[in-house]
């Protein structure tokens, strides 16, 4: 049986960790020595690397769909403290910093979030949606990945179903973040912008880019485990000379998560440990 946290026992104590989290969290980034990415720009830089579009409302969820209506609401605040945000050399892009204050001066909404495995209404809940945009992007380009968790697990099925498994990005004020660090001689820029149906990311440069990158699927397997279904996709990349069309391979990670809806009919498990 799994011990539960002191916060599970005694939940008037939750508030009072989420405090002492946040501070610790933000007391470390405001002491290493990183530098980082601050600045908005509302003239876009004139090379566009990648962009890519995001579904915002999942009908295949089975929640209510005002918490889907919510998550939208609470994108397009966040978008607000990140749109035309450009990141210089040795700068270092980190979504939590960027969009803690993102309520400050409009309220996020309930939206759905995976809490203690049950997924709930939360407050600011389903920004995750745009930290995977973004990391989707940034694979894309030569940042590199400083730091990304996936989702333990995955609730209900995507609404990209022509991207790669794995290459999601939970973030979790206090706990979790998305952080790229440029070390390039080249400034990137972040934009973001919305219609009634998607959310479109875009990330331009000051200067045309030597490469371009594949991101996919080397190989996906599924396993039951003590009664659970989970997930192992390892994430490659292949990078690709502009000018000679040469490929590299480059293995990113194995990602690896538990699946909580019903898979389809044929999809094959492998036994634990192979």
């Amino acid at each position: 049986m799994t011990r539960k946290r002191l916060t599970q026992t005694f939940p008037f104590l939750l508030p009072l960790r989420q405090k002492q989290r946040k501070l610790f969290f933000y007391m470390k980034m405001y002491f290493d020595s990183n530098k980082y990415a601050r600045k908005i720009e509302n003239e876009l830089l004139p090379y566009k690397i990648f962009e890519a579009a995001s579904l915002m409302l999942n009908k295949n969820s089975g929640f209510n769909m005002k918490y889907q209506m919510n998550k939208v609401h609470n994108l397009k605040l966040a978008a607000k403290t990140l749109n035309g945000l450009v990141i210089k050399p040795n700068e270092t892009f980190s979504f939590c910093k960027l969009v803690r204050c993102a309520d400050r001066y409009q309220s996020f909404k309930d939206g759905l979030t995976l809490l203690d495995g049950k997924i709930v209404g939360s407050y600011g809940g389903g920004l995750c949606q745009l930290s995977n945009l973004l990391f989707w992007m940034f694979l894309h380009t030569p940042l590199t990945i400083v730091e990304r968790q996936g989702h333990a697990v995955e609730s209900f099925p995507s609404t990209t179903i022509d991207l790669p498994y794995g290459i999601d990005a939970t973030i979790n004020d206090g706990w979790l973040d998305l952080k790229v660090r440029n070390d390039t001689d080249t400034t990137f820029q972040i934009a973001v912008s919305f219609d009634d149906e998607f959310m479109y990311g875009n990330i331009l440069s000051d200067c045309e880019q030597t490469y371009e990158y594949e991101i996919f699927n080397q190989s996906i397997s599924y396993c039951k485990i003590g009664g659970k279904v989970f997930q192992k996709a390892s994430v490659d990349c292949n990078r690709i000379d502009k000018t000679t069309k040469q490929k590299e391979h480059i293995s990113l990670y194995n990602n690896i998560c538990e699946i909580g809806y019903i898979l389809p009919d044929d999809i094959e498990f492998v036994e634990e440990g192979d």
